[in-house]
């Protein structure tokens, strides 16, 4: 029998981690393979902790490559172990949660301008007829007023939640991937600051959708919401949230921004 041919190299690599999540992972990866097949390099699927196989036999157009981790990682930890297993332009980090109702992969990266080190589509929470609101720099005042009438929506967004990342790889090698002191929160913010801080720009594409079906396991695990809290006072005490914090509110917005 003749050996089919090689799939020839696409520009993304897409790494997801499943905490026991592999039932979230399927129609993700089916609908990654629906639509956005023609993008992918390869699918680095972590396994954080063991669980059920239920995606045995099941066939893709993209390569799913496993790694299974002997201990837990964090978040960050997880996907810079999957990033050494990427050799394309692009690595995006994916939530099992997220979902698709077209292409989202293959316009957002069209759209990349040549300093965009970051880019993620508009984020479409359940119940939610508008995308999430941009962010502004994390702060306790922030956080305590971002969902009070009157709040000053960024028109451009200081970070982006970890659920959809799209890396340009050479910008996450730059800076060295998430910083692994951050188990579980927190880290999104930090990379989006030192990326930016690192000359990058963060791109947010207006016109591309995807949807979170949410699992806010920090409002119902006291472990999580513990891992929440001190990761945020993990941020507030780096050196690239001060640097950050100081570019924007010392006129350089535009450089950083």
């Amino acid at each position: 029998m003749p050996t089919p041919p090689s799939r020839p190299p696409q520009p993304i690599t897409v790494s997801i981690v499943s905490h026991g999540q592999l039932a979230l992972v399927r129609p993700l990866l089916e609908q990654l393979d629906r639509f956005s097949a023609g993008s992918i390099d390869k699918v680095v699927l972590t396994l954080n902790i063991p669980e059920p196989d239920v995606l045995a036999g099941l066939p893709w157009q993209f390569p799913v490559e496993r790694i299974e981790n002997a201990a837990a990682m964090g978040f960050g930890a997880n996907h810079n172990q999957a990033f050494r297993r990427c050799d394309s332009e692009w690595f995006l980090v994916l939530n099992p949660d997220m979902r698709f109702d077209d292409d989202v992969l293959a316009p957002l990266a069209a759209q990349a301008a040549p300093d965009a080190g970051l880019l993620t589509p508009r984020i479409l929470e359940p119940g939610k007829a508008q995308p999430e609101q941009h962010r502004a720099i994390i702060t306790p005042l922030e956080i305590l007023t971002r969902k009070r009438p009157g709040y000053a929506i960024p028109a451009v967004p200081a970070w982006v939640p970890g659920l959809f990342m799209l890396f340009r790889s050479r910008a996450y090698r730059e800076v060295g991937g998430f910083d692994e002191r951050f188990f579980m929160y927190g880290e999104d913010f930090d990379i989006c600051a030192r990326t930016q801080l690192a000359g990058w720009k963060l791109q947010v594409a207006e016109d591309l959708l995807a949807r979170h079906e949410a699992q806010r396991a920090s409002h119902a695990s006291r472990r999580h919401l513990y891992w929440h809290v001190t990761s945020l006072l993990k941020v507030w005490g780096s050196g690239a949230f001060w640097r950050f914090r100081k570019a924007v509110r010392g006129g350089d917005q535009a450089s950083v921004l």
